[in-house]
């Protein structure tokens, strides 16, 4: 049995939007490592709060943190700490049992007014899991947890994908239809502020976020975003969760990044 945990950067919008870009991490992991692995989250946490003041139970948000947005600002890092904090996260989690999936939808390259940008992040985010997780036991199952405020969409969207799923073939512009199988009940509610599973999925939403930006042109970092973040220190941020990245999810890129429409 696997959990998986999900969160998302930018807004899923379509065709009104504020962001060009919709990023959906998941983080997954087997119930036998979920509390050993909790355990060096709060080792973490007390670590940053030891070096930089910030509490344990404050939620971790990536974007808001490198904004300097509230609550964070009352803290008075300066720009080479927040992004020393994301280094140290990132190299932390690279040391976990997880594994991480993130889906990109680019809405530049939507071509219907009526797309569903969650729907389609979350049935690839979903097939993705299920591909990975029925290579290493047909049998295996996954549960989703995700932030209170998406449930009803992600529940609908899972619960259709169990009866009927068409994927896009790697070998032409056809469909063939595979319904998933592994995943079992609907997603389930967890405020982020709760979770340090849900903060890391939005850690690696956050960084493949203004990664998309560089690698597909589209968009532009927040004016906000300190001015030392640059592609090299993007590409370290990426660099260094690959190795918990699920590479499978899209072969041909270096990160493992789906990212549609094509």
């Amino acid at each position: 049995m696997f959990i998986s945990y999900f969160d998302e950067s930018g807004d899923d919008g379509y065709p009104k939007y504020s962001s060009p870009l919709f990023v959906l991490s998941s983080v997954y992991l087997h119930y036998l490592n979920w509390k050993e692995t909790y355990s060096s989250m709060l080792e973490f946490r007390k670590q940053l709060k030891k070096d930089f003041g910030v509490p344990i139970k404050l939620e971790l948000k990536a974007r808001e943190f490198l904004l300097n947005k509230k609550p964070y600002r009352k803290y008075n890092l300066s720009n080479n700490e927040k992004i020393l904090v994301i280094d140290l996260y990132c190299d932390f989690v690279a040391q976990l049992e997880i594994k991480i999936v993130n889906v990109v939808i680019n809405k530049n390259a939507i071509r219907r007014n009526d797309y569903s940008v969650l729907d389609n992040a979350l049935t690839y985010s979903i097939q993705r899991i299920e591909n990975d997780l029925t290579k290493l036991d047909p049998a295996k199952k996954f549960m989703i947890i995700t932030d209170e405020g998406r449930v009803g969409k992600m529940r609908k969207t899972s619960r259709k994908i169990q009866k009927i799923n068409f994927i896009p073939s790697k070998f032409g512009s056809y469909t063939y239809r595979q319904e998933i199988k592994s995943l079992i009940e609907d997603p389930l509610p967890k405020n982020s502020k709760e979770s340090y599973f849900i903060q890391t999925a939005d850690l690696s939403a956050y960084i493949v976020y203004l990664y998309e930006i560089l690698n597909l042109g589209v968009g532009k970092f927040p004016n906000r975003l300190p001015p030392e973040i640059n592609k090299k220190i993007v590409y370290n941020w990426m660099n260094k969760l690959k190795p918990r990245f699920n590479l499978e999810a899209s072969p041909s890129e270096q990160f493992g990044v789906v990212c549609y429409p094509k």
